[in-house]
């Protein structure tokens, strides 16, 4: 049976679409984008990582490659056929509880910027709940204007294109972003919700999950390294 799509997501183009609108087939030909450079440079060599939204593995793969220990997490049976090498696991983000610790937990993909502000909870209370306490936590937010610089598109190796269509607001701080891919063979599009947070939002919302932020680690302050709040 068929996985219940989430309420304002979708996605059309060839192959199995997932609950928050994702093209299984469409996400299986990505590559990296820089992604496992900066998680390497973050944390320690060979640490146990704890990847929420793993998808088809793209950045699963690359992190295995260099001697790092991966459970990854998906809600889709589809992306997770697609992950070689790594102990997976189904299910959804927010309601994940494996009773263990790691050293990482990786919440990548703009996850955090979730348009229902309950799922956002859930998803930090989530890495909160696996995060060892000498761990951290590695998320990728939203750049400056993401929101704003729209239409924009960008190429997507080896021969992709990825187009930014429009960021509509729908609610009360929340956008319906539509997204197209492009290839020579097939396309794809996505619609989803987000919710911008500008840097106090986001920390407060890391602080209500009782995380900090210790360090932002590129220069446009999209990944961020935190850490558990004592106590």
């Amino acid at each position: 049976m068929a996985d219940e799509r989430r309420t304002g997501y979708d996605g059309t183009g060839p192959g199995a679409i997932t609950p928050d609108g994702c093209a299984v087939e469409m996400y299986e030909r990505l590559r990296p984008n820089g992604e496992p450079e900066v998680i390497e440079r973050a944390v320690p060599a060979g640490a146990s990582i704890l990847e929420l939204g793993c998808g088809a593995g793209r950045v699963t793969h690359p992190l295995l490659d260099r001697g790092f220990r991966v459970t990854a997490v998906d809600e889709s049976a589809e992306m997770l056929a697609r992950v070689r090498g790594a102990r997976t696991v189904r299910s959804p983000i927010e309601r994940l509880d494996l009773d263990e610790r790691f050293d990482v937990v990786l919440l990548a993909s703009f996850l955090v910027h979730a348009g229902d502000p309950a799922v956002r909870r859930g998803l930090l209370e989530t890495c909160r709940r696996h995060v060892a306490e000498d761990g951290c936590v590695l998320l990728q937010r939203e750049g400056e204007n993401w929101h704003l610089d729209v239409p924009r598109e960008r190429p997507l190796a080896p021969d992709g294109l990825v187009r930014v269509v429009s960021a509509t607001p729908v609610a009360d701080g929340v956008n319906r972003v539509h997204v197209e891919y492009e290839f020579p063979d097939a396309r794809w599009s996505q619609t989803f919700l987000s919710r911008p947070l500008d840097t106090a939002q986001f920390e407060g919302a890391l602080a209500e999950a009782g995380l900090a932020v210790e360090s932002y680690l590129t220069e446009d302050r999209i990944w961020v390294r935190a850490r558990p709040i004592a106590g």
